[in-house]
């Protein structure tokens, strides 16, 4: 399996979701939330079982809850979130050393102007995004319960990938070194574990690991997650969109 997150830029995603917390309309987040248990074909790895496309590759996978929770479907392939990854960074196929993976907030920037493709050639775009603080538990929670799922940067311990291997959570364990950058799309919790989804399959991983490996984080704004104007949560989509509206 393969990474693609590039180190954690910062500041480099202006708006904050910490100061829209404030506002009374956003309701306390539950005790746990399963947004993964509405899909249960993630479309594969997306090429980064071979690629380091994992930001292009959980974008898909983002997507994927969204149409879900909006009552479509759409389709991704390799190809699809390969032609993505080519067209931010310059990655190609037959040259191995353009492979150098994705800054999140470019890619960011990349979703909300131009879009993701599937393989009917529709652009999924994103409306909004802001960074979540990193390590900040209320934060995920509130973001991953209001918006479906979080993408996540992660600084990613040689022991997850040997954890992930065995079909065992993502904990921290002492001593094991960073073996790279990884982009992790958050789709639930509860009171022990955060879900995600990586390499074609959800993984959890403990609050504790978190804390400890989590460098930047993004939410995002989709219409494609609502019904009828309002997300799974009856959350209102207009409201919000007054409120990031000085997004540029």
């Amino acid at each position: 399996m393969k990474f693609g997150k590039l180190p954690a830029r910062k500041n480099s995603v202006s708006f904050r979701l910490r100061d829209y917390l404030s506002l009374p309309t956003l309701p306390t987040p539950p005790a746990k939330a399963d947004h993964y248990k509405l899909v249960s074909d993630w479309q594969g790895t997306l090429g980064n079982n071979l690629y380091g496309d994992c930001v292009f590759a959980g974008a898909d996978h983002e997507h994927i809850v969204w149409e879900k929770i909006g009552g479509k479907a759409v389709s991704f392939t390799p190809t699809t979130a390969l032609s993505d990854y080519s067209a931010v960074t310059g990655f190609n196929p037959n040259d191995p050393t353009t492979d150098q993976g994705t800054d999140m907030q470019v890619a960011a920037s990349y979703r909300r102007k131009t879009g993701i493709v599937d393989v009917a050639k529709n652009r999924h775009k994103v409306d909004a995004y802001m960074a979540i603080t990193p390590g900040n538990k209320l934060e995920l929670k509130q973001a991953i319960y209001l918006f479906s799922n979080v993408g996540i940067g992660i600084q990613f311990p040689k022991s997850a990938m040997e954890q992930f291997n065995s079909g065992k959570p993502w904990t921290v364990v002492a001593n094991s070194p960073i073996i790279g950058g990884h982009y992790w799309p958050c789709v639930g919790y509860d009171t022990r574990y955060v879900y995600g989804v990586t390499w074609g399959k959800v993984q959890k991983a403990r609050w504790s690991f978190i804390a400890r490996y989590m460098d930047e984080g993004i939410v995002y704004l989709s219409h494609e997650m609502l019904t009828n104007g309002k997300s799974l949560e009856g959350f209102d989509a207009g409201q919000l969109q007054a409120d990031l509206g000085q997004l540029k």
